[in-house]
């Protein structure tokens, strides 16, 4: 997927595991199959998982997650993961990495939900309960700035796309969608404690389609609210996206702001990873046909 990517395999989880959580050294390795851009996953056993990043600048994120995890479970309503190991560079991986619990669950579908309200519900409840968190020295979140930081990727991506015709990205459209995000107010109130990527990638549901578990926090801090209205085009269909919206209680102009940042982050996905991660790919032209189909709500 990328230039700078380390390599990694079996062989190279098992010498880390072996050499610093010996207790652990017996155990199966095996890869987990995942859409995920900055980390590869191991299963050990049964009941935990290895995350490593694949390139350089997914190692911040080690830390992050192992110095945020453990304060802000007890503050959400969903399961998220428990570092049980920090592992550092050897056998020449040269970046932190992290062994977690394994938490159960599947990934959600956009399409095949068997619970579109309820799990709207279950989203909204997770995204106010981050908005409320209060704890001190905060990060600012990956995607947590001013949409205009998005501008000139986001105009990039959509003529990148107008030289691919066989996408069938209907430009014009996407980038009238990115003006009026980018005419809505910006947020001036303080920041907020942010996921800030909820992509269906980082949700689980339980067997019943509710919200379980909300993993990968490399991105959190605070920031704009807009940046956690994802799930609104990235996953619910249109009902649900309503009782979402109804849920979280934002003003238009956030909206508008998570609409316009969830499109950017499509617009600059596809073009990126249409030949090297077909998940990626087919969850970018979802959430580019779903904003577009939506662009006549009132509001956003």
């Amino acid at each position: 997927m990328h230039p700078d990517e380390h390599p990694i395999d079996d062989g190279l989880v098992r010498a880390l595991v072996a050499a610093q959580f010996p207790q652990w050294a017996g155990l199966a390795v095996e890869r987990f199959p995942s859409g995920g851009t900055v980390n590869a996953m191991y299963r050990l056993g049964d009941a935990m998982v290895v995350r490593l990043p694949l390139v350089k600048g997914g190692a911040k994120d080690v830390a992050m997650e192992q110095r945020w995890l453990p304060r802000l479970a007890p503050l959400l309503p969903a399961a998220l993961p428990g570092v049980l190991g920090a592992g550092g560079p050897g056998a020449g991986f040269p970046w932190p990495w992290s062994v977690y619990g394994w938490l159960g669950g599947a990934n959600p579908e956009p399409g095949e939900l068997t619970e579109p309200l309820l799990l709207a519900k279950d989203l909204a409840e997770f995204v106010s309960a981050m908005w409320r968190v209060t704890l001190p020295d905060a990060p600012t979140a990956h995607r947590g700035g001013p949409l205009t930081a998005l501008d000139a990727e986001t105009r990039s991506a959509i003529a990148a796309l107008r030289s691919i015709p066989e996408e069938g990205v209907d430009c014009d459209a996407a980038l009238a969608v990115w003006e009026e995000a980018l005419d809505a107010p910006a947020w001036d109130g303080p920041p907020v404690w942010l996921h800030a990527d909820l992509t269906p990638g980082n949700l689980l549901v339980d067997g019943d389609g509710r919200l379980s578990a909300v993993i990968d926090f490399g991105c959190t801090g605070t920031g704009d609210p807009a940046c956690d209205l994802f799930p609104a085009w990235n996953l619910l269909p249109a009902e649900a996206r309503s009782v979402f919206r109804a849920a979280v209680d934002t003003d238009d102009a956030t909206w508008l702001r998570g609409k316009g940042r969830t499109l950017s982050q499509a617009l600059i996905a596809l073009p990126y990873y249409r030949t090297t991660n077909p998940v990626m790919a087919r969850h970018a032209r979802h959430v580019i046909g779903a904003v577009l189909s939506a662009s006549g709500d009132t509001p956003g």
